[in-house]
């Protein structure tokens, strides 16, 4: 170090984030930074930045975590400035930096430092062992590297000289009196993100105010446009910069295998380990890593290329160095090649090259070459008739079987109407994949709690042998199948336990997406990018219905799913119930468009937008009169009144039966609730109640609307109960306001198909159920379901039913051979009642 720098002793509140006195030799002056070009635009990164850098020789855990909050604070700047960037599913850092914009923004060398970062501070915090000096060093050279890129790019005064360099030899070398614990950087960190909320909330506050509203999205307008203009004119200029991405290379690499539970400390085995019968001059080569087995035998390797050579280019190396480890050991082992940035895995023996988020540990590389020779043959084994039994569910398990063994796919799409069983059909499959030797460990994805817990349940019932995990309440559980939502996973994804991933690339072997639609993907593609998995996604949409892109996300040729069993063919098989449309007697303020009328152009447009999880409609199809009609207590006595006098009745006539109005938002649905309590006083507030994801104790409200007498017996949602809630006694369902997503409109229809045997006296079963729709629903796309009046007699019912019943003796599947259910007369009809009983 220079002997012109100056250094003094001092007490100091680092940041006024982390509490309490500590004693420390620490710079003075910005000059003496190595990011000092960060200080004059970016204030709060330097701050962040040079404390990191103050401590890397001294404190190299709180150096790591100033390191990544530095990194954080620069990460949400660009978010907030640069209008390229699309807000991902949540604000963390983790998800910030795998949104496909960042990464197209700042490439995948600034992703790859970014998250080499990113981890080394959050082992920092969470992990109990310490901290070496040198992962504080890597931490600060990647974040030098990411910050010169930030201030070159959007500085709008002095640049960095292009040819500045991080030096480590010049980090300040101090000695700490008393260094941070890990419990001060866990509050630190807290303290941190509630400061972050804090402030998030205020901004909300302030933005309420109209006048203020607009003047602060004026601002922000003016601001992005100043930035916009700044990236443009620097961007014209080269960037010379040498980012140093071989160093990157190595830390991110080595930070993957450390993950992977691969601690490679031996070099001459571990790394450069020395090979023959290579088809070069001196017949010799040197694999990059090899990761040993317990037994001595290679089970895998690792060919490392230059960053900005294409990972693929070291694909034959790769292939000759195992031919050599294999000849050499008796054992071929899994190959990997990489850049840094992109990795590829190869098991030659069973599939081609596929790209991957990191590597495998030992424990599942043994699996898979074990699995070379203990694997079933998926035809062989039999389907667990006692899981499902249906003709058209074995069928989807025969079909993706075909594909994952004869055809070697990894991904599948199965489309089934809702009521159809998905989940039983996911069971039996996860079953035959398990015995046959294919799966050993499920991750089961759906998008509500109460989809998850009925998930469980149902692994619990019918393959109590999973040993099923609710990874919402047990996040520490251990078992064969783990079902998660898709927030949870995202957030356990970037759990470590002593450096080490729990949930690593190949943790699991199959992972099922119940409600696979588009919008999933845009959310939470990351999961299904990280985990190195066969790939099963489900969705009751309809075949002509399924988002577009859908199917090429599961690699398949669009309207083409691996197997599909649809809503008619459902009703003709008597597995599920027909809607029956109840004319209504009010008037909706029209919006003068229908889907079908819409080109093919302005579907996809349309397709594309991101509906809110709560099924409101964008402003711009939304007019102000629609939210005065939803709210006028004329409108929602009378919506009210038709249901109660025209809806189906159960107990003898005597009661509604079980009935879910579809509500705009929690206030529409408070306020329908209270003008029914007004109405109907004499039922005693019980009946119809509001159930949502903040009502308080919702999950035993749900539980009492799963029990046919017990009330309620109107249940209000919003949202709770538009997908995958199973309730067959449920005959009345209420469009109460306008739905425009295709997905959603079917999943919300779907709550009424399930039979339900004797629902109206002994032998009297659920021939159909009725949709009210007073918002033109049905009319927007373009359905058109048996219209009646309500109240239909016994009689007209029976009779309805045997037409229905010998109609669809003379149907044919869809490859235009009879089906195995189609049988002729009293056969057929018989057999139609005893599905209506199962």
């Amino acid at each position: 170090m220079p002997s012109s720098h100056v250094w003094s002793i001092e007490h100091f509140v680092v940041n006024s984030v982390l509490r309490g006195p500590r004693v420390s030799l620490r710079w003075l002056g910005n000059a003496m930074s190595q990011f000092a070009f960060l200080s004059a635009e970016f204030p709060e990164v330097f701050a962040h930045a040079s404390q990191a850098e103050s401590l890397a020789l001294s404190d190299a855990r709180a150096a790591c975590f100033y390191a990544r909050l530095a990194l954080e604070v620069a990460v949400g700047w660009l978010y907030k400035r640069d209008n390229s960037l699309r807000d991902p599913y949540e604000t963390t850092l983790s998800a910030r930096i795998h949104e496909a914009t960042f990464r197209t923004l700042v490439g995948s060398a600034l992703v790859a430092k970014a998250r080499v970062i990113k981890d080394l501070g959050n082992t920092a915090v969470h992990e109990t062992r310490a901290v070496r000096s040198d992962k504080a060093v890597i931490a600060l050279r990647e974040l030098f590297h990411f910050a010169y890129w930030l201030t070159r790019t959007y500085a709008r005064g002095a640049k960095p000289s292009p040819g500045l360099t991080f030096a480590p030899q010049a980090l300040p070398r101090t000695t700490l009196v008393a260094v941070t614990t890990l419990k001060q950087l866990q509050d630190a960190e807290q303290r941190y993100a509630e400061t972050v909320r804090a402030r998030e909330e205020a901004e909300q506050q302030k933005l309420a105010s109209e006048t203020l509203r607009a003047a602060l999205e004026a601002e922000i307008v003016r601001l992005r446009a100043e930035v916009a203009a700044a990236k443009k004119a620097n961007s014209a200029i080269a960037d010379t910069h040498d980012y140093d991405e071989a160093a990157t290379r190595d830390a991110f690499i080595d930070l993957l295998l450390k993950e992977a539970g691969w601690n490679l400390d031996r070099p001459g085995k571990d790394t450069e380990f020395p090979v023959t019968g290579m088809p070069n001059r001196t017949g010799q080569g040197f694999v990059d890593y090899v990761l040993w087995g317990d037994d001595g035998k290679p089970l895998g390797l690792v060919e490392a290329k230059r960053t900005r050579r294409d990972a693929r280019v070291g694909q034959r190396q790769a292939e000759l160095y195992a031919d050599c480890l294999e000849k050499q050991f008796g054992q071929r082992p899994v190959i990997f090649y990489t850049n840094g940035y992109e990795h590829w895995v190869w098991d030659d023996k069973q599939y081609p090259p596929r790209a991957i988020q990191g590597f495998l540990s030992k424990d599942e590389l043994m699996l898979a070459i074990q699995r070379r020779t203990l694997r079933k043959s998926l035809a062989a084994e039999d389907i667990d008739a006692a899981i499902v039994e249906r003709f058209y569910q074995t069928r989807a398990i025969r079909r993706v079987a075909e594909g994952v063994e004869r055809d070697h796919q990894r991904k599948a799409l199965l489309v089934m109407a809702t009521g159809a069983g998905k989940t039983r059909t996911v069971i039996a499959l996860c079953d035959l994949l398990m015995r046959a030797n294919w799966v050993r460990r499920v991750l089961f994805l759906a998008d509500r709690v109460a989809l998850v817990r009925q998930a469980v349940n149902a692994f619990k019932r019918h393959l109590p042998s999973s040993s099923p995990v609710n990874l919402v309440t047990e996040k520490d559980g251990q078992g064969r199948v783990y079902v998660s939502t898709y927030p949870t996973m995202m957030g356990l994804i970037d759990e470590t336990a002593e450096g080490k991933r729990r949930f690593g690339v190949g943790h699991f072997d199959l992972v099922v997406i119940d409600e696979a639609h588009r919008s999933v993907y845009r959310k939470y593609g990351a999961i299904f990018d990280y985990f190195d998995s066969l790939l099963v996604g489900l969705t009751a949409t309809p075949k002509d219905e399924v988002d577009r892109d859908t199917y090429r996300l599961f690699d398949l040729q669009r309207g083409v799913p691996t197997d599909a069993y649809g809503l008619d063919e459902a009703v003709r098989d008597v597995y599920l119930v027909p809607p029956r449309a109840v004319s209504v007697p009010l008037r909706f303020v029209r919006e003068g468009i229908r889907y079908e009328d819409l080109s093919e152009e302005e579907k996809e447009q349309w397709d594309a937008i991101e509906w809110d999880e709560t099924g409101n409609v964008p402003t711009q199809v939304d007019p102000p009169a629609v939210n005065k009609w939803l709210f006028n207590a004329d409108t929602v006595d009378k919506v009210l009144e038709h249901l109660m006098t025209h809806g189906l009745k159960v107990a003898g006539g005597d009661r509604l039966g079980k009935t879910i109005i579809f509500a705009k938002n929690r206030e529409h649905a408070q306020f329908i609730v209270e003008r029914f309590d007004i109405n109907y006083p004499h039922l005693k507030g019980s009946f119809a109640r509001a159930i949502d994801y903040k009502t308080e104790y919702a999950q035993s409200l749900l539980d009492d609307f799963y029990i046919a007498a017990r009330p309620p017996h109107i249940a209000v949602s919003i949202d709770m109960l538009d997908t995958g809630i199973d309730v067959p006694e449920i005959v009345n369902l209420v469009f109460f306001k306008i739905v425009r997503s295709k997905t959603k409109f079917w999943q919300m229809l779907g709550r009424g198909t399930r039979l339900c045997p004797d629902l109206f006296g002994p032998g009297r079963h659920k021939e159909f159920f009725y949709v009210f729709d007073f918002c033109q629903n049905l009319e927007f796309f373009n359905q058109h379901p048996q219209t009646t009046d309500g109240a239909v007699a016994d009689s007209l019912a029976k009779r309805l039913f045997v037409r229905r019943v010998d109609s669809s003796a003379k149907s044919t599947n869809r490859k235009g051979r009879t089906s195995s259910s189609t049988l002729c007369g009293a056969t057929r009809r018989r057999a139609c009642m005893k599905r209506l009983r199962q």
